[in-house]
């Protein structure tokens, strides 16, 4: 075995998008390869990508967001691989609300006005002829948990949940009217992101850990390993119900959450910025710099040894 590494991982909720990294913790594949991961939970996606630029954090695991806008304003942030190219979300709606097309005059519940879900969810009600401003409006819910007890208030007709929460949902009577994996079919969800001058003092590190991950994401993509990857989704989701947690974990794996080579699509990449300039994120200008973020030599090294495995 190899001499053993620390690596400090940070990550904002380290949700379930973490599925494989755990897998490669709990199952020893991390150790197998010479690496001691500590874990630092940030609390938030952009504490997550600020603990790598002040180097708090050797890598993150976060939506790459942070880290294209400080690329193409000259900064050290690349991104080496994806953590998964899916939006594993469906639009809940009141028992009432039967259609998209029902929303018209409705409240829909998002956790930001300008970003992220409200974007995904203008593209899905667009498609069905309703337009923002004027047929419906927003109001700000709050994440997934907070989106769900305003639903079960009242206070909003439908919302965008992650599974297995929208299949919470359904099975309280709520209904599931519209999918945004149908108008976001790839996106870099989340990705591993390092600065580049730890990255190239440290490439022996990067690559055992790019390692481990195949490993894990193999594990984590195969049903018939469900005995190791069940138990760790249904503890950081649903962990008193393992029906839910087992139907969520079908669910993403079926639509391609978890990348088996890492790779970013080039489709998923223009998906990322594409809705960064929706959302203001990023200047239309810096449009063709932008996937300039993801180094891919990190990546292309550790698929070279995957052959020889």
């Amino acid at each position: 075995m190899a001499s053993s590494q620390h690596l400090s991982l940070a990550g904002g909720a380290q949700g379930f998008n973490w599925l494989p990294v755990f897998v490669a913790e709990e199952h020893g594949i991390f150790a197998k390869h010479g690496l001691v991961i500590e874990y630092k939970k940030m609390g938030t996606v952009d504490k997550a990508t600020t603990a790598v630029v002040e180097g708090e954090a050797d890598l993150a695991i976060t939506p790459p967001e942070g880290a294209v806008s400080n690329f193409v304003n000259g900064g050290e942030l690349r991104v080496i691989a994806s953590n998964s190219n899916r939006l594993p979300m469906s639009l809940v709606a009141q028992p009432s609300v039967k259609t998209i097309k029902d929303l018209k005059g409705k409240k829909v519940g998002t956790s930001s006005l300008t970003e992220g879900t409200a974007i995904y969810t203008q593209m899905l009600l667009s498609k069905e002829g309703l337009r923002y401003p004027g047929d419906y409006e927003f109001e700000l819910a709050g994440i997934h948990t907070k989106r769900w007890e305003a639903l079960q208030a009242g206070e909003i007709d439908c919302a965008p949940q992650p599974a297995p929460w929208n299949f919470l949902a359904e099975r309280e009577g709520y209904n599931l009217i519209g999918e945004i994996n149908d108008v976001i079919p790839e996106i870099v969800f989340a990705a591993v992101i390092g600065r580049k001058s730890w990255l190239d003092g440290n490439r022996d590190v990067v690559g055992r850990f790019l390692k481990a991950l195949f490993e894990a994401y193999a594990i984590t993509n195969d049903p018939s390993r469900d005995d190791i990857t069940l138990p760790i989704f249904q503890r950081i989701t649903t962990k008193d119900d393992t029906e839910l947690a087992s139907r969520g974990l079908q669910y993403m794996r079926d639509m391609g959450m978890w990348p088996g080579d890492l790779s970013l699509p080039q489709a998923a990449m223009n998906a990322t910025v594409d809705l960064m300039i929706r959302a203001n994120l990023l200047d239309e200008a810096a449009r063709s710099s932008a996937a300039g973020v993801f180094e891919r030599s990190f990546l292309q090294g550790a698929v070279g040894w995957l052959k020889y495995v």
